[in-house]
C-alpha cells in the first residue's frame, strides 16, 4: 500500500508519516519548504523521515499543476492524506494571496489527481475554524458552517464543497478531518504553546489575546494521528440515511463522503491552559492582556460522537501530559 502525503515536512504530515511507516506503509511525502516558519524545524523533521525505510520525499507545492500531474501519473497512490495548507488565521489577513494558492489552487490539483487515478480514498485537512460565529457548544460536525470570519476558515470551507463536489461527480470517496488546536512535540512555532514557552524561558511576556477569556478544544498531536489513521482506512459510502428535506452536512446520500471533527472534547480555558505550561517549566510567565484578534473565535469544544461511531477512537491525552511532553522535546530541541 502507497500513501502520498502533503505538508510532510509540516507537523501533522510529519508525525502522520512516522505512523504509516512504522505500519509497513509505502509513504511518498512533499511539501514546499516554505518559509512561514523556521525552515530548519522542517528540514529537521525531513532528516528523521529520510532514516525510515520506505519513505520519498519530493519537494514541490501543490499549487504546482504541472507538478502534480507528474505526481499522480508517475505514482500510483492508495491513499492520499493531503495535509498541505496555508495555515494561520491571523497571516491570512495579512497574505490573502497565499491562501487562494495553496488553500484553493492547490487542493483543486490534488482533487484531479486521485479522480484521474483511482485513489480509494482522500482524506484531507479541515479546521475548527469553519465553525466560525456559531455559538452552539460542543460544535458538530452536522451543524451548519456558513460564517466563517477569516479567509482561512473559508478556504478550508471551499474544500469541503470541493471534495463533496468531487465525491458526487466522479465517486471520489472523500473525507475532511476538522482539526481543533494541534500541540505537541515538533510543534509549529506561530502556535500558542510554541511561543509561550520560548517567550517564558526568555523572561519575555507572552500576549494573551482577549483578555485571557478564551477557551480552546486543545488535541495532542498523538491523538491526531491516531483518528487520521483510523479514519483513512474507513472509506465512506453513501449515507442511506440521508434527506434532503433536513440535509445533514458531514454525510451525503449520493456521495461517499463523510466529515469529522477530531478534538479532545474537553475545552480548557486559556489561563488554565498558561498554568500547565508554567508548572511543566518551573517558571511564572508575564502577561501581555491584549483584545480579541480579528478572525479569533472566543471559544472552540468538538462534538467527536461520529468519529467514536464509525472509529471507536476519542481523544484523551490531558493538556498537562501533553505540556509535558512537549517542554521535554523543546529542551531537548534547544538543548536547554
Amino acid at each position: 500500500m502507497k500513501v502520498l502525503v502533503t505538508g510532510a515536512a509540516g507537523f501533522i504530515g510529519f508525525s502522520l508519516s512516522l505512523r504509516l511507516l512504522a505500519e509497513g506503509y509505502g509513504v511518498v511525502g512533499i511539501d514546499s519548504l516554505n518559509d512561514y516558519y523556521d525552515v530548519n524545524l522542517k528540514k529537521r523533521r525531513l532528516e528523521s523521515l529520510k532514516n525510515e525505510s520506505g519513505f520519498e520525499f519530493i519537494q514541490t507545492g501543490i499549487e504546482d499543476r504541472h507538478s502534480m500531474r507528474e505526481l499522480f501519473h508517475g505514482h500510483s497512490f492508495d491513499y492520499v492524506i493531503n495535509l498541505a495548507a496555508q495555515a494561520g488565521v491571523r497571516y491570512s489577513i495579512e497574505n490573502p494571496d497565499a491562501y487562494v494558492d495553496s488553500n484553493l489552487v492547490g487542493f483543486a490539483n490534488i482533487l484531479e489527481g486521485c479522480r484521474n487515478t483511482g485513489v480509494k480514498h482522500l482524506v484531507f485537512a479541515s479546521s475548527s475554524s469553519v465553525y466560525g460565529l456559531n455559538t452552539e457548544m460542543p460544535f458538530s460536525v452536522s451543524h451548519n458552517v456558513d460564517h466563517p470570519i477569516s479567509l482561512y476558515a473559508a478556504s478550508k470551507k471551499a474544500n469541503e464543497l470541493m471534495a463533496h463536489t468531487y465525491s458526487y461527480l466522479y465517486g471520489l470517496p472523500c473525507t475532511g478531518l476538522r482539526f481543533f488546536t494541534v500541540y505537541g512535540p515538533w510543534g509549529r512555532p506561530d502556535m500558542a504553546l510554541f511561543l509561550f514557552t520560548d517567550a517564558i524561558l526568555k523572561d519575555r511576556p507572552i500576549q494573551v489575546f482577549n483578555h485571557g477569556d478564551m477557551q480552546r478544544d486543545f488535541t495532542y498531536i498523538d491523538d491526531i494521528i491516531e483518528g487520521v489513521f483510523r479514519v483513512m482506512t474507513r472509506v465512506p459510502e453513501p449515507d442511506e440515511d440521508w434527506s434532503s428535506d433536513g440535509p445533514d452536512p458531514s454525510s451525503s446520500g449520493k456521495a461517499p463522503y463523510r466529515l469529522f471533527n477530531i478534538g479532545n472534547n474537553q475545552p480548557v480555558a486559556l489561563m488554565d491552559f498558561i498554568r500547565a505550561i508554567e508548572n511543566a517549566l518551573g517558571k511564572t510567565a508575564e502577561i501581555d492582556f491584549q483584545p480579541l484578534q480579528p478572525g479569533d473565535v472566543p471559544a472552540t469544544y468538538a462534538d467527536v460522537s461520529s468519529l467514536m461511531e464509525v472509529t471507536g477512537f476519542k481523544p484523551a491525552t490531558s493538556v498537562e501530559e501533553g505540556i509535558g511532553k512537549f517542554v521535554e522535546w523543546y529542551r531537548w530541541y534547544y538543548n536547554i
